[in-house]
Order: structure tokens, then sequence, then C-alpha cells
């Protein structure tokens, strides 16, 4: 039984499974044209700080470095996108479908709306941002 600021994930086919042991940050949408095309959609992305991470599976686990210091972990058996990592923070990124449910977050921005597919809308009314939200 999982305490409150501990949360499962993992990959489709198991070979990936990862804990958090603390607070969750609500959840960004990413349009930009890597996310788009790693996940087949747009990225929706929880993070937690570096040292909550903790892995209780890996042996699938494999990492693709998609921009200098910048590195996203999948699994290379179902190929679900788990991870975006930028070796200068202190955090990492979780995909958000990645996460047990229930998680507890929810999606509160989205950013590189500039670079979103022609395919569909963002018609909520959470902040959207063109490119970062920094």
């Amino acid at each position: 039984n999982m305490g409150k600021q501990e949360h499962g994930g993992g990959c489709l086919c198991g070979g990936v499974r990862y804990r958090t042991t603390g607070a969750l940050r609500d959840v960004i949408a990413c349009h930009c044209g890597q996310c788009r095309r790693i996940t087949g959609h747009y990225g929706a992305f929880s993070a937690c700080p570096r040292e909550d991470l903790h892995l209780v599976s890996d042996e699938t686990l494999a990492w693709y470095e998609s921009s200098p210091g910048i590195r996203r972990g999948f699994c290379s058996r179902c190929g679900s996108t788990l991870f975006w990592d930028n070796a200068k923070r202190n955090f990492i990124s979780l995909a958000a479908g990645s996460l047990d449910q229930p998680c507890g977050v929810r999606l509160v921005a989205h950013i590189f709306v500039a670079d979103a597919a022609d395919y569909y809308t963002i018609d909520d009314d959470l902040p959207h941002y063109p490119g970062t939200m920094a």
C-alpha cells in the first residue's frame, strides 16, 4: 500500500517499473516536434526531483539523446515513452501516461504550442505558451 507521496509507474510490457517517493509536479503538455514524433501525439509529462525516482526494474530501459544534454527514456521492448531528462536540471520528467492510476496530478499548461500539429486543436482554458514556460 503506497503512501500519499509515493507513486508507481512503468511501461506497457512491465520491463520497466519505477516508483517515486515525493510529490509529483502537475502535468505539462508539450507540442514540440520531438515529443510528437516520440509519443505519436504530444507529450504529457509530470516530474519529480531526480533523487525521488527509483527504478524498480530497468531490464528494458533504453535512452536516446534527442538534443545535447537531453535524453529520453523508453522501453526497448514495447516502445513506451517513459522519461525526459535534461542533465542540467535537478528533476526528471515522467510520461504522465506511464503513471499508475490514480496518480493525483492534472494537466496545467501547454508548451511549444507554436509547433503543434495541424490535425488537432488545443481548446481548453489552460495557459498556452508558444515555446517554453520560462
